[in-house]
């Protein structure tokens, strides 16, 4: 907004005035309702009608400029019950912060606000109980809001729009060199499989994931939370058909589509995924697994790993941040099933003999990429406080006395 929009929108307000009916003076200051012990009038009224129809703002009706008021009556009480006091730098400062939001100076918007009518005292009051409140809420409220590492990592992840979700089933099996030939053979008998029964029996069989006790099949997901290069390859499928055989390091993968849909709920696109891989000697041998799934219990985020990590060569643990397209195929195939702090032991490395226990840390969604984890924390526990604003609200409204005249 800037100054000669403003003046323009009063104009035409001000058009509007001259043309109303006249209400005449010894009505104006007639009390229209009493809150407690105290009364809003007629031309509180009209002021903040007037305000808020200047402002563009929501509830600029006569009804909402008088349940304004009583809120701010409830409010200003609360205020002083708390000993909350503005001191005279910090009312012109919020004024101030207020006229900046129109870029201009406070006497620039209140001379643009005199010309429909408005008073200077109500644009100071309206800011006054604004700022008065908020810090009542602060004062009250900020020790119990606690945002965690859990919730920041969630809203970074979070995106919106609508999208594509599908059921999926998977065979992971693993090839180390000796045993490519047989697996690929394998794995070109499975892709030729015509029921979703069939491709599970050969999971349940076959697969080292951890789906392969549910014959493969996972849970629906977004489309979008599988590798980009395995999003097409799905798309393509008809449900029930299998992908041809994907080579990934030291596996063979193959995937089948049992159901896909159109959906209204966020399907959020990545531009980064964190996630770290601790490696342990043995591949996939019943020790190695062992330790793994020790590991496991002993962690719940990423952070965690360094204390596993601690006096071992620096390359026994990798963790990295990246866009979804740089991440090898088969780790982005893994974490694609995983939540924040979740685990997959099914990879491995150096031709198999090295077992990757897999974490993922987080995904930045791409339409938030250049929020820092400060703005986030800031906003939720805004949020937050703003709940405890409206309960508090709610509550003196129950235990005043209103009446409207």
């Amino acid at each position: 907004m800037n100054l000669n929009r403003l003046t323009r929108s009063i104009a035409v307000l001000g058009l509007g005035l001259m043309t109303a009916a006249p209400v005449s003076a010894q009505n104006l200051f007639a009390p229209v309702a009493k809150v407690n012990e105290s009364v809003v009038t007629e031309f509180e009224v009209q002021q903040r009608q007037r305000f808020l129809e200047v402002l563009n703002a929501p509830g600029a009706t006569r009804e909402g400029a008088l349940t304004s008021l009583i809120d701010e009556r409830l409010r200003n009480e609360a205020v002083a019950e708390a000993g909350i006091e503005l001191t005279p730098q910090g009312i012109d400062d919020s004024l101030a912060e207020f006229a900046s939001r129109a870029d201009l100076s406070t006497e620039e918007f209140t001379q643009a606000l005199g010309q429909s009518g408005v008073s200077r005292e109500t644009f100071r009051d309206f800011v006054v109980n604004s700022v008065g409140w908020r810090e009542l809420v602060r004062a009250r409220y900020a020790s119990r809001v606690q945002i965690t590492d859990a919730e920041i990592n969630r809203a970074l992840g979070e995106t919106q729009g609508s999208g594509v979700r599908v059921l999926v089933s998977e065979i992971i099996i693993p090839a180390p060199p000796q045993q490519a030939a047989r697996v690929n053979a394998l794995a070109e008998q499975i892709s030729q499989s015509k029921s979703t029964a069939e491709f599970s029996n050969y999971a349940s069989r076959y697969s080292a994931t951890a789906s392969r006790g549910r014959g493969g099949r996972l849970p629906w997901q977004n489309l979008t939370d599988l590798p980009p290069s395995l999003q097409p390859l799905i798309l393509n499928l008809a449900p029930g058909e299998v992908t041809d055989p994907l080579p990934i390091p030291n596996a063979v993968a193959l995937f089948q589509l049992r159901d896909i849909e159109e959906t209204s709920v966020a399907a959020p696109t990545y531009s980064e995924i964190e996630y770290a891989a601790y490696y342990i000697p043995g591949g996939r041998t019943e020790p190695a697994l062992a330790q793994a799934a020790q590991i496991r219990g002993r962690i719940d985020t990423c952070d965690d790993l360094y204390g596993i990590a601690k006096g071992q060569p620096a390359e026994v643990l990798e963790r990295v941040k990246k866009a979804p397209s740089d991440i090898p195929q088969d780790v982005a195939i893994e974490l694609s099933k995983l939540d924040t702090g979740e685990v997959s032991t099914t990879l491995t490395r150096a031709n198999g003999q090295t077992l990757m226990l897999l974490m993922m840390c987080g995904r930045t969604a791409a339409a938030n990429a250049s929020a820092s984890r400060e703005d986030v924390t800031n906003a939720l526990r805004q949020e937050r406080l703003t709940g405890y604003a409206e309960q508090l609200l709610e509550q003196l409204r129950a235990d005043a006395r209103i009446v409207r005249k």
